[in-house]
């Protein structure tokens, strides 16, 4: 922890280097880590040579090396160094309006590799609370949640649905990602680029029985300025089903326009192809 805290606050001129290092370093020891990457890669994206897949690969891990450098700024940074020393911006912070009516905004996101950066710094231009899960080391779970709520106000576990459902009918903002595997629990068998995943379909229900609003944030780089868009999520007169593929939908071409930064690295479909696939 004195280390990775140390490098995070060494010159910002440092860090690309620093995640560049780091990045090399996990492609060489992270052997299952890269297979996951590798696999998910190779079954999503087809149409992408051998060469092309294996470039996208060591990009994503060169990313993976600057998430530690991301991550440590939004748990052991300042708001007032993060805003003089972060170069980003943030599009669509009106659609945050809950604080002025009686509607909370449900934020659905993809896991990017750069996802704690992006949420520390939603969190510092708008009130927002977020789900999350649980870490499975307790010692690390302590230091997750005391970098997030440095600027979140509250966080609450995805398997408390009450928790977060009281903040949405309060009318605040809460983040909440649907693009991982959970298992079979709420989910249902749909299309995730060219593959059957399993996806969450309990998205309709929470903003049906909430009355909020349902808003995606993008996130990515762009000329080395990080940028969140809000944009809303037309779902009037679909189904729960309808929804959750409308969602999978956005989320494949949010991706595909930044393909090295999304976390490939997770088991996106051991419920579907089976574990022995990522081996």
């Amino acid at each position: 922890m004195t280390l990775w805290q140390g490098l995070c606050h060494l010159p910002t001129s440092w860090h690309p280097a620093i995640g560049k290092v780091c990045g090399k370093l996990l492609f060489m020891i992270a052997t299952g880590r890269k297979k996951i990457a590798q696999a998910n890669i190779e079954a999503c994206l087809p149409n992408l040579s051998k060469a092309e897949q294996q470039k996208l690969l060591q990009n994503n891990f060169m990313h993976l090396g600057r998430s530690l450098i991301e991550t440590g700024i939004a748990w052991f940074w300042s708001d007032k160094k993060i805003q003089s020393k972060v170069d980003y911006d943030v599009i669509g912070l009106d659609l945050l309006s809950a604080n002025d009516s009686n509607n909370g905004n449900l934020i659905i996101f993809k896991h990017s590799q750069h996802l704690e950066l992006d949420a520390r710094l939603l969190a510092m231009n708008a009130a927002v609370f977020g789900v999350s899960r649980t870490h499975n080391s307790a010692s690390m779970n302590k230091i997750q949640d005391k970098g997030r709520l440095s600027s979140m106000k509250d966080t609450a576990d995805k398997n408390n649905p009450r928790k977060f459902m009281k903040w949405l009918k309060a009318g605040k903002n809460v983040m909440y990602s649907i693009d991982q595997d959970y298992g079979w629990d709420h989910s249902v068998k749909l299309r995730f680029f060219n593959q059957e995943a399993a996806t969450i379909t309990t998205t309709k229900k929470i903003i049906d029985a909430s009355n909020s609003n349902l808003l995606f944030i993008n996130s990515y780089y762009k000329n080395n300025k990080l940028i969140l868009k809000i944009e809303l999520i037309d779902h009037a007169g679909l189904d729960s089903i309808e929804l959750a593929q409308k969602i999978n939908d956005l989320m494949e071409k949010k991706i595909l326009q930044h393909p090295a930064e999304y976390l490939w690295m997770h088991r996106r479909f051991k419920s579907t192809l089976g574990k022995n696939f990522y081996k």
